[in-house]
């Protein structure tokens, strides 16, 4: 897990988020072990060279499910080799599992590869989304 936030670490630019502050081994052995949960590494000799995070989320208006693609990234020297795709088909191989009815992911506009990837494997709804600041 440690070596799959580093990979998103180097993909978004964002060491601060994803390496200086990481959390600690109990923590993520807690959440690694919640059902909600999930987390695919694609590796290469051992090492971890992209992957996803995921969360199911449980429905209320029916006993159904649905998941959401968190992060997904791959080194830069390993893509277009299918190992996104390959992560996203393991994902929905997981959801229909657990007797998921859709997996979604949110893209930033103009993030093209990313839009065309998930264009491929799915189809494209047009929404806003939304922060709302948590007051502490």
């Amino acid at each position: 897990m440690r070596q799959l936030l580093d990979v998103f670490g180097e993909v978004f630019e964002d060491s601060e988020g994803y390496c200086e502050k990481q959390p600690t081994d109990s923590y993520l052995q807690n959440l690694l072990s919640q059902g909600h949960f999930i987390a695919i590494a694609a590796t290469h000799f051992g090492k971890v060279i992209g992957g996803l995070t995921a969360y199911e989320l449980q429905k209320f208006e029916q006993e159904r499910s649905e998941i959401y693609i968190y992060d997904l990234g791959v080194l830069s020297h390993h893509r277009r080799q299918g190992i996104a795709t390959a992560c996203i088909e393991k994902l929905v191989e997981i959801a229909a599992e657990r007797g998921a009815y859709v997996v979604f992911v949110q893209a930033d506009q103009g993030d093209e590869p990313a839009i065309a990837l998930y264009s491929k494997l799915g189809a494209k709804e047009e929404v806003l989304h939304f922060d709302i600041a948590v007051r502490q």
